[in-house]
């Protein structure tokens, strides 16, 4: 007995699409938000700047795809995770930059700002055609072939 017929998907209850299920698009019309003076050092009464890694790494995320995403909520947890990112490129032990670095992690997954983030959000970065094309250049231009064109005939002479 074959058993009932499956439901159309249009009546199914699970989808297992995520809410948050997107294709990002670079958006150059963003500005990014300027980020906040650092707290005078306590000891020295002096203003520190912010790491010139850390202000690239700033730009670098609002110049890329996952911005739009981004709302002015979002601001304050960007904020300190910048703060995090300053302190590991001013750390002066590999202890202190491998705590740093466990932090950014956790903190950086809520953003999307890795692959791994971005398919556990099911964001997907819009390709563009170029790319594409270049792609499959590549792969068709790394396949082992004989004269006759079959690539199995490369593994019978193996």
């Amino acid at each position: 007995m074959p058993g009932p017929a499956p439901k159309h998907p249009s009546v199914r209850q699970r989808r297992n699409r995520a809410s948050t299920a997107a294709t990002l698009r670079a958006d150059h019309a963003i500005i990014a938000p300027e980020l906040p003076q650092l707290a005078p050092d306590p000891e020295t009464g002096q203003r520190p700047q912010w790491h010139e890694l850390t202000l690239a790494w700033w730009r670098d995320i609002w110049a890329s795809p996952m911005a739009p995403e981004y709302d002015d909520s979002d601001r304050h947890g960007l904020f300190a995770l910048a703060r995090l990112v300053d302190d590991f490129w001013k750390a002066d032990t590999p202890t202190a930059r491998r705590e740093l670095a466990g932090e950014i992690r956790l903190q950086a997954q809520r953003f999307g700002l890795s692959p791994l983030d971005r398919r556990r959000l099911q964001w997907e970065i819009e390709r563009t055609e170029e790319a594409q094309d270049r792609g499959r250049k590549r792969r068709e231009s790394s396949r082992p072939t004989q004269a006759g064109g079959d690539p199995r005939g490369v593994l019978r002479a193996l």
